[in-house]
């Protein structure tokens, strides 16, 4: 049995987007971790700003742009697309909003550090 839906209001802060986004992004085969934003300390104090992900509202449609490192040896293209369907996925399952654009904009490749075998020091007689 359905219920009528109750009048009122849902009101999702920004910040909810960017931790769904956020969490959604670092569950991605292949992301290593989220970048920096571009643009200096101008961003820290605007809404709608966080670790690697930028967020726009417009007429409850959502636009994202996506700042990540990438993991070695993986297919970017694949994992570009990946991360816009999952994205976009969880934006319209969680907070049943659409999505107008998810931009990703790969920063770096995360390779290991290369391994040097240390020699050992000769022996002083």
């Amino acid at each position: 049995m359905e219920y009528p839906r109750p009048p009122g209001k849902t009101t999702i802060a920004p910040e909810v987007l960017l931790t769904i986004v956020r969490l959604t992004a670092l569950e991605v085969d292949g992301v290593s971790q989220l970048s920096t934003l571009p643009g200096g300390v101008n961003r820290l104090f605007r809404r709608g700003y966080g670790e690697g992900v930028r967020i726009e509202i417009e007429d409850d449609t959502v636009y994202a742009d996506l700042y990540v490192v990438l993991k070695n040896n993986v297919n970017i293209r694949k994992v570009s697309r990946d991360l816009q369907k999952e994205i976009s996925r969880a934006i319209s399952d969680m907070v049943g909003m659409r999505v107008g654009r998810i931009n990703i904009h790969i920063e770096d490749i995360d390779y290991p550090e290369p391994v040097t075998a240390e020699l050992p020091e000769p022996a002083e007689e």
